[in-house]
């Protein structure tokens, strides 16, 4: 493959996740199930920064930075349930992508942190 090729591929891909293609990939979890993942025990994984955890995140959740989940990815071994969330689901889609690759396969996309919380509360 060409270096051009791969380029225009790298595009094509930024592009897409920015708009949000890809969300539906990754998050297939419809309301139910993800309540049921969450109250087994779930590793709940908020990728966002720390900035906009500050501003106000689920309880119970942990900060990962999706910049620092390759180098943080001790704190995902020997959990149950993981379920990652941001603030619109692309980063958590990335995070969940970096996990999988890293032989996870009990990785769940929450979608928005408000989602997760939303679930959480009812």
């Amino acid at each position: 493959m060409s270096k051009q090729s791969i380029k225009i591929i790298i595009v094509i891909l930024v592009i897409s996740i920015m708009f949000g293609i890809f969300k539906n990939i990754f998050s297939n979890t419809d309301s139910t199930q993800m309540k049921d993942i969450i109250t087994k025990d779930a590793f709940l994984v908020d990728v966002r920064t720390p900035a906009e955890f500050a501003e106000g995140h689920v309880a119970g959740s942990i900060n990962i930075p999706l910049d620092q989940v390759q180098n943080q990815i001790a704190q995902f071994k020997d959990q149950v349930n993981i379920v990652v969330f941001c603030r619109s689901g692309n980063r958590s889609g990335q995070a969940k992508f970096i996990l999988e690759q890293n032989g996870f396969t009990n990785v769940t996309n929450g979608g928005t942190w408000q989602e997760v919380n939303k679930i959480i509360n009812q």
